[in-house]
């Protein structure tokens, strides 16, 4: 969603400053593919990053607002960035990370700054011969992300 409340601005400007910090390039701001869509994605030289960013005036009870990524946004990052990669022909090592943000709402001063490095990975599970081998893969040009 195009971000227009001034929390949400502040927010995902905090992010691009961190994302920037740490030495990655940002290359998109809340890139759109139909119904699919993904507040940062950040480069490096060796990896894509796709980032969500939450950002909030309040923990609500203790929650930190990086804790509110849900599965049904996993999949749909998941989904996004698949779209991209392949829109892009991106050749670069993907991941996932979460950046939560806390904002006094009076004042708008950064309290908070959370960012979970690869937060998740993708989880495709691998089915061979009709049967579920209980092993999954994420296959990318550069990289094969899985477990066995």
């Amino acid at each position: 969603m195009f971000v227009t409340d001034p929390i949400g601005i502040i927010g995902e400007e905090e992010a691009t400053k961190m994302l920037e910090k740490k030495g990655f390039r940002i290359v998109e701001h809340n890139w759109r593919m139909g119904h699919l869509e993904v507040d940062l994605i950040a480069e490096s030289k060796k990896e894509i990053v796709f980032a969500e960013v939450k950002a909030r005036t309040t923990t609500y009870g203790n929650i930190l607002p990086e804790q509110y990524v849900d599965e049904n946004k996993k999949r749909r990052m998941i989904a996004a960035a698949s779209a991209y990669i392949k829109y892009r022909r991106i050749e670069k090592i993907p991941r996932f990370d979460i950046i939560g943000i806390l904002v006094n709402a009076e004042t708008h001063e950064v309290t908070y700054r959370g960012h979970l490095e690869n937060a998740f990975h993708p989880q495709v599970r691998c089915i061979t011969s009709g049967s579920h081998s209980g092993s999954w893969q994420w296959h990318h040009r550069t990289k094969t992300i899985g477990h066995k």
